[in-house]
């Protein structure tokens, strides 16, 4: 089986029983439902794509990898993608419809990587994006063969804005109002980067390398806030973009999403609440009171050390003329006792 080019829909080739797909890759996850909830990212897969998108980039003008996703389903519908690897991709930039994906080299590594560890199987693939592309539901098509519930995950390499560099995606069949066949489209999964705890010793030791150790603990909690309001901000704007464009008719009513939002809004407190009005001030002057008392402690201390400088000082300057003024009486005493020995001396040659 050699690979080649494909056009629009992957040509399907004839396998010889040797260049069969173990039957081992279909077993993953079951193929009626997704059972996949949540997908866990693992620090390893991060940063293996980073490595992967930087050496394409020095090779050549490639502007996004491709690669497989290797992991394992947990309980409550949750996928931990554990490892992955690099596959030989590349696709037209004029013609989306005309990409390569060298599936002998795909089945090669997934050979050896099980031999490695059986646990890991195919869970999907990942593409650095950033977004979704034209022929994504096609290259899906072809990771289906090793994985039924193929997980896409988009793991931008070059992060430009705040938030999360990963977004998940499962394929669905999307169902027309006016009778049309259905159609394969994506669906967004909830995704988040996890770690266990060697991994995040080894996480730990990558970044000592690059602490910048001039910043106080004060300065990195404040720009980590900071970067999280903002990361809020971007997405508030993004719900008021879409209501925006749901209320122009541009979108349709998507109920699930209007629940959720309703959801959102119910956290939000009553500000009108004399309770918690009253609730607010109250952990307000407690806070500001410990921040009062923490303030008079630093004045009070700061004046203690200045009066121990000024004494520390002034016992220093006494000891010092204390000295001078002895070493002024040993002198005055070495020059009497010259004059004595001088006129002693006179004395005895008269």
């Amino acid at each position: 089986m050699t690979s080649q080019l494909v056009y629009g829909v992957r040509k399907k080739q004839k396998r010889t029983p040797e260049k069969q797909v173990d039957s081992s890759f279909h077993k993953t996850m079951p193929t009626t439902e997704n059972p996949v909830k949540n997908v866990v990212v693992h620090p390893l897969v991060l940063l293996s794509v980073v490595d992967h998108f930087t050496r394409m980039s020095k090779i050549g003008n490639q502007k996004r990898v491709v690669g497989v996703l290797l992991g394992a389903l947990r309980n409550k519908g949750v996928l931990d993608v554990s490892n992955s690897f690099a596959v030989p991709f590349d696709e037209d930039d004029k013609d989306k419809s005309v990409w390569f994906l060298d599936h002998d080299y795909l089945e090669n590594m997934s050979t050896m990587f099980k031999k490695v560890n059986a646990k890991e199987k195919i869970v999907g693939w990942y593409h650095t994006g950033p977004k979704l592309h034209q022929n994504d539901v096609a290259i899906n098509e072809l990771i289906r063969e090793y994985c039924p519930n193929s997980i896409l995950v988009i793991i931008d390499a070059e992060p430009r804005d705040m938030g999360l560099p990963t977004e998940a995606y499962h394929a669905v069949e999307e169902v027309h109002d006016d009778g049309t066949p259905t159609s394969k489209t994506f669906e967004h999964l909830a995704s988040e980067i996890g770690a266990e705890e060697a991994e995040e010793v080894g996480v730990e030791h990558l970044l000592r390398d690059v602490k910048d150790t001039t910043v106080g603990t004060l300065s990195q909690r404040i720009t980590a806030q900071l970067l999280g309001l903002k990361g809020l901000l971007k997405q508030v704007r993004h719900i008021h973009e879409y209501l925006d464009q749901v209320i122009q008719g541009k979108l349709p009513v998507n109920h699930a999403v209007v629940y959720q939002l309703q959801d959102i809004f119910n956290l939000l407190p009553d500000v009108a609440d004399q309770q918690f009005v009253k609730c607010v001030h109250t952990k307000t002057n407690d806070q500001m009171l410990v921040v009062y008392l923490a303030s008079l402690t630093r004045s009070v201390i700061a004046l203690h050390n200045l009066i121990n400088n000024k004494l520390t000082n002034r016992d220093a300057e006494r000891r010092k003329d204390e000295k001078d003024k002895e070493g002024k009486e040993k002198k005055e005493e070495k020059k009497e006792e010259k004059k004595e020995e001088i006129t002693k001396d006179k004395s005895e040659k008269k």
